[in-house]
């Protein structure tokens, strides 16, 4: 497939995304203040902490009980002002844990579901096109178009849900542990796909995750959750525990602890 090159947007500046809710579900109550401006930011902590339930809610699939979520001059939820734009005009890509590939499509169905046209990205004029053929030769799926999702491998399934969300030409890219079902090998070979897309889409993405290892390599910033509050932020060499090379990655799980 002949395609033009992909641009390199890693020094663009990133859209400033407000995310200043409240939203209980039973005994769990989230409370979040943060203004992202950072292109790539990662969500970190212990299991229950908050992290999906923030990605639901600027997704559009959970409503906050009150606050304000905000994405440069749009705003997508204002509870005062009775605000909430529906998940489909949000322009927000979402790969969930699960996937969600559609078993009774092949993978150019998959991929195309919901696709909007070639743009340059942040609607740039002046900017080369982000292509749908440029994100297929980008994730290397470009010659998986005609296979059932029931044949393709964990990485190739994760590859193209990847590339399905970035279809929606999104303005936010959101990532639900996209590497948590894969293991270590997986995990290894699926990660430079990711920084592929931060190096060169520019696509601004939130990242879930309970790896200080993929936090490092993908993220800009990490905001550290613990209980639905954030517990520290700021970049990853400075708020993440030190990792030994030769150790296993640091996973968290249970509480909180000053290992996580």
């Amino acid at each position: 497939m002949v395609t033009a090159p992909v641009p390199n947007r890693a020094d663009a500046a990133a859209t400033p995304v407000v995310i200043d809710i409240r939203l209980r579900q039973g005994s769990f109550a989230l409370a979040l203040h943060e203004t992202i401006e950072a292109r790539t930011v990662a969500l970190f902590g212990p299991s229950g902490s908050g992290k999906t339930t923030t990605l639901a809610a600027v997704a559009g699939l959970r409503r906050p009980d009150d606050g304000v979520i905000r994405m440069g001059d749009r705003v997508l939820f204002d509870h005062a002002r009775r605000i909430d734009v529906p998940p489909h005009d949000r322009r927000v890509g979402y790969v969930p844990q699960d996937l969600a590939l559609f078993p009774h499509l092949d993978v150019r169905g998959n991929v195309m579901y919901g696709a909007r046209e070639d743009r340059r990205p942040d609607g740039d004029d002046t900017g080369s096109l982000v292509t749908h053929a440029s994100i297929l030769e980008l994730l290397e799926i470009d010659m998986l178009l005609d296979r059932p999702v029931d044949s393709l491998s964990g990485g190739e399934r994760q590859r193209v849900a990847l590339a399905r969300a970035l279809m929606t030409a999104p303005d936010l890219l959101l990532l639900d542990e996209p590497l948590a079902a894969l293991d270590a090998s997986l995990r290894g070979r699926i990660l430079p796909y990711l920084e592929r897309v931060r190096d060169e889409l520019g696509t601004p993405m939130l990242y879930v995750s309970h790896s200080a290892e993929e936090v490092r390599r993908v993220a800009e910033r990490v905001i550290v959750l613990d209980q639905g509050r954030t517990l520290r932020a700021g970049v990853p060499a400075d708020v993440l525990p030190t990792v030994r090379a030769d150790a296993a990655p640091l996973e968290c799980s249970g509480g909180f602890t000053t290992g996580c």
